[in-house]
């Protein structure tokens, strides 16, 4: 092996954080880093060491020393390469170079030298892939945590809504009159039901269980519905404390289709939603391009069920296309038109249907990205970098709003000071956030420069960016919207959403 351990230590030897990478006794170890400050007496100004069994290569950190120990037999050069990538991580982590802050970022700083050093040799990586990879920040998380709170709101306010009906047929049971029928639609894909009830029928209503929380005391009364006194506030309240309820409703698919209907919503409404992965390197070669497209179908009235969506592609790019398996795959193929198979079936009501999808994967091509950016980090005077940084509309007919464009600085407390700018600015913690109103046909590019000291010009990737947009990229729209029976044109809306949800420049 090469590299046996990686240690911060006091100058006077004593380990605060130490991470070996060979199988070694406690022992040992103890006794090979009570060796170093013997070895260093005379105030030799070296960056290594030897002894007839290992190593040392070392850096002063203020009063720290960051220590390497290898075997004689290891290669000096790579092992200096290395410890200037360990010499860079400490600082990132602690913002002070003392005893108290290193032990405070202990854990930190082994997951970093980890991420560096594997079995005793090094990893291809830099310090921003470190610094990626210790935070673990997972977007697939921040998405999944979103929609269970939508979800968990949703449920609560058809709780809501159902106890003000409850309450209602109570009361108007209570004074004799017959409560009104109620139109209810199955959520299975094209199917509907007609039920009521009657004056005469116990208006009982069955709510959906969960198994109770190991917390929740044994033996509680069940609530009453139909009680006396209970009125729909309380209700609510009482569902609300039970906590479980609003989770049970929101995991049930049936309940979760149902979303509230926009005002600009008309009876049939479509959504266009495209999501786009792309990595890209510094010099703009793409090295990971993926968008997933999807258009639901949303109906509000059933006279509207048996329609015909006609949809028209124009895009000359290789898009792999799927209908739903309900949908007529042939009538797709020779005439774009989505229809269900059954022609005398119709589309579910009141739930979002996903009746295409598309996708468009590459690893090479370059002009299927939608917004290129460029960062040029040159040296500057007094050991810091001057950046510049451009970016370039690629497909004209794109239109994107609130554009961010995210870049890391270095750690410590450098300064920094904007030369030029379009849009906005602000610095937020070790990041420089530019944003960007509109990026359209007429204003395709723009540019930032800044200078920043101390830094060098890996301090400044991965990029990242975000936008909104209301244009896909892909050019799939909908022509029209006809009733299966007799052709005739269905007025109709749509909304199109596009959005990256990882878009890096590294």
């Amino acid at each position: 092996m090469v590299l046996i351990a990686a240690t911060v230590c006091t100058k006077s030897g004593k380990a605060l954080v130490s991470r070996q990478f060979v199988e070694m006794t406690k022992a040992r170890i103890e006794g090979l880093l009570a060796a170093f400050p013997k070895l260093m007496t005379g105030g030799r100004q070296h960056t290594f060491v030897e002894t007839e069994s290992v190593r040392y290569v070392y850096q002063p950190l203020d009063k720290l020393y960051m220590l390497l120990i290898t075997t004689k037999a290891s290669n000096i050069l790579e092992d200096l390469e290395t410890l200037r990538l360990f010499s860079r991580v400490v600082p990132e982590y602690c913002t002070q170079l003392t005893e108290a802050e290193v032990l405070n970022q202990a854990f930190n700083l082994l997951f970093a030298f980890d991420e560096i050093v594997a079995l005793g040799y090094r990893e291809n990586v830099n310090l921003a892939q470190v610094r990626s990879i210790v935070e673990m920040d997972s977007h697939e998380e921040k998405i999944y945590q979103a929609v269970r709170q939508t979800q968990e709101r949703e449920a609560a306010n058809r709780m809501r809504e159902r106890a003000k009906e409850l309450q209602k047929k109570r009361l108007e049971a209570a004074i004799g009159q017959p409560p009104r029928s109620q139109m209810s639609f199955g959520s299975g894909f094209g199917s509907n039901t007609m039920s009521s009830q009657s004056a005469s029928e116990p208006t009982v209503e069955k709510i959906p269980t969960t198994p109770a929380r190991e917390t929740r005391p044994i033996g509680r009364s069940a609530m009453k519905l139909g009680s006396r006194g209970t009125d729909a506030d309380s209700f609510v309240s009482r569902l609300r404390s039970e906590g479980d309820s609003a989770a049970a409703a929101a995991s049930m698919p049936s309940q979760a289709t149902e979303k509230p209907v926009m005002a600009d919503h008309k009876d049939v409404h479509l959504r266009f939603e495209e999501r786009l992965n792309l990595i890209a390197g510094r010099d703009g070669d793409v090295q990971n391009f993926e968008l997933s497209g999807l258009l639901t179908l949303r109906i509000s009235n059933e006279q509207f069920g048996r329609i015909r969506v006609h949809v028209d592609n124009r895009d000359t790019r290789p898009l792999q296309l799927q209908t739903h398996p309900n949908v007529d795959k042939e009538a797709f193929r020779s005439q774009g038109v989505i229809g269900l198979k059954q022609s005398q079936r119709p589309f579910p009501l009141h739930s979002d249907v996903g009746v295409l999808k598309w996708r468009l994967t590459s690893n090479a091509d370059d002009k299927l990205v939608p917004l290129s950016v460029n960062c040029w980090p040159s040296d500057g005077t007094g050991g810091g970098c001057d950046v510049n940084i451009e970016y370039e509309l690629e497909q004209d007919h794109l239109t994107l709003s609130d554009v961010n464009i995210t870049i890391p600085l270095p750690s410590g407390n450098a300064s920094v000071v904007v030369h030029q700018w379009e849009g906005s600015y602000t610095q937020k913690g070790r990041s420089l956030i530019w944003s960007i109103p509109i990026i359209n046909g007429q204003q395709k590019t723009g540019s930032l420069e800044f200078t920043v000291t101390p830094a060098i010009p890996n301090d400044f990737f991965p990029l990242t960016v975000s936008w909104t947009s209301d244009t896909s990229l892909a050019k799939i729209s909908a022509v029209k919207i006809t009733q299966a029976d007799d052709g005739s044109p269905v007025d109709f809306s749509k909304e199109i959403s596009f959005h990256p949800d990882k878009y890096e420049i590294v």
